[in-house]
């Protein structure tokens, strides 16, 4: 069966460039993207980082909704720990009064997240696990994130995020509160009705992003909606984030069945050796995230050459670069098929970067037409 593809964009800012640039670049893809034949076009949440200017997707969603006609776009995710449900139910109510019916909004957990994993980091490091190959696909150790999560500059940043001495809520919670909003149903805990304006019945598809099978992927399935699996973010848990939110599925109004789209990072040239070589900064860029300094502008093929490569660096980005699919129109999409077979992906999301955009637009023109 051939599913749909969709794209995840993170609005890269390139080498040498700037936001501008990276807005200019982002809404000539979707436009591009609609003529292809993919079906959404999603928008990613990032901060702190100088190499992206996915800082507030509402913002970008309606820059591209604007400049498109028929493509789904959406939030992939917005973080509610950053945000409270009504603010984004009013948001995503004016993207739909503006482009009805075209408008997905997905949600992350963030905030609970990362410190979950901030407590988990403060015990004892857990045991090491191997990779492993399943059905064809490539399951890598997961990442630790424990060095990462101790950087002081972490928490700070964090801290800019929300109001002095807000917590984030239960997630769960806040989806009900999204929901809520949405449907109009929403009442406080002494009966008291509020109502979202815009917002209140817009006819948005909500989503749940998860990376792992903890509580994005239970919820999901818990609520009868269409979660998004991260494989190109971590890639040693995707197996276990689509097994638990079915695990979890019951029907709902929205779904009777289970949907899942799972990620993929991919770059597609006209043969390996040149789709090798516009590879080859990811590796460099994925290394300033670990690092914790934030996504750098996207490299060049040359700056990646110039990088002195020691072992540590290579562990701190194996599993990402070696779950990227690069290569000639074919083998990429053969390697998607296999993703897809192994996750029984309803839809794949794909995400690729490169520093010059017409590598990147030609890298989505090639893999939509090897798809078809």
């Amino acid at each position: 069966m051939t599913v749909p593809l969709s794209i995840l964009d993170l609005a890269p800012i390139p080498a040498g460039g700037n936001a501008r640039d990276a807005l200019r670049n982002t809404i000539d893809l979707a436009r591009q993207a609609e003529s292809f034949g993919y079906r959404r076009y999603w928008l990613a949440e990032h901060h702190f980082a100088a190499g992206v200017v996915s800082s507030a997707p509402a913002v970008l969603i309606g820059l591209v909704a604007a400049a498109t006609s028929r493509i789904r776009v959406g939030s992939g995710a917005v973080q509610l720990g950053h945000q409270t449900p009504l603010a984004v139910v009013e948001q995503f109510g004016l993207l739909d009064a503006a482009h009805p019916g075209r408008i997905d909004l997905g949600l992350g957990r963030s905030g609970q997240r990362r410190a979950e994993l901030a407590r988990r980091a403060e015990g004892p490091p857990a045991p090491p696990e191997q990779g492993r190959v399943v059905d064809g696909l490539l399951i890598p150790p997961p990442f630790d994130f424990s060095g990462l999560l101790r950087a002081p500059h972490l928490a700070f940043q964090a801290s800019l995020l929300q109001q002095p001495g807000a917590r984030t809520p239960d997630f769960a919670d806040q989806l009900d509160e999204v929901q809520a909003f949405l449907h109009g149903t929403y009442t406080s805990s002494d009966g008291l009705a509020a109502h979202a304006v815009p917002g209140e019945g817009a006819d948005v598809e909500l989503w749940i992003l998860g990376s792992s099978g903890g509580q994005s992927a239970r919820v999901a399935g818990e609520r009868g909606l269409p979660f998004a699996a991260n494989y190109h973010v971590s890639p040693a848990t995707v197996l276990e984030a689509v097994e638990a939110y079915r695990e979890a599925f019951k029907p709902s109004a929205v779904l009777a069945e289970p949907y899942v789209i799972v990620s993929a990072d991919a770059v597609v040239a006209g043969d390996e050796a040149a789709a090798r070589e516009l590879a080859k900064p990811y590796g460099l860029w994925v290394r300033s995230i670990r690092t914790g300094q934030g996504a750098i502008p996207y490299p060049t093929p040359e700056q990646a050459d110039a990088h002195v490569w020691t072992e540590e660096d290579r562990r701190l980005v194996a599993d990402r670069v070696d779950t990227q699919f690069a290569g000639d129109p074919e083998a990429v999409a053969e390697g998607l098929r296999v993703l897809q077979r192994v996750t029984q992906a309803d839809e794949l999301l794909i995400t690729t970067i490169t520093h010059d955009h017409a590598d990147r637009v030609r890298s989505y023109e090639l893999l939509a037409q090897a798809w078809d």
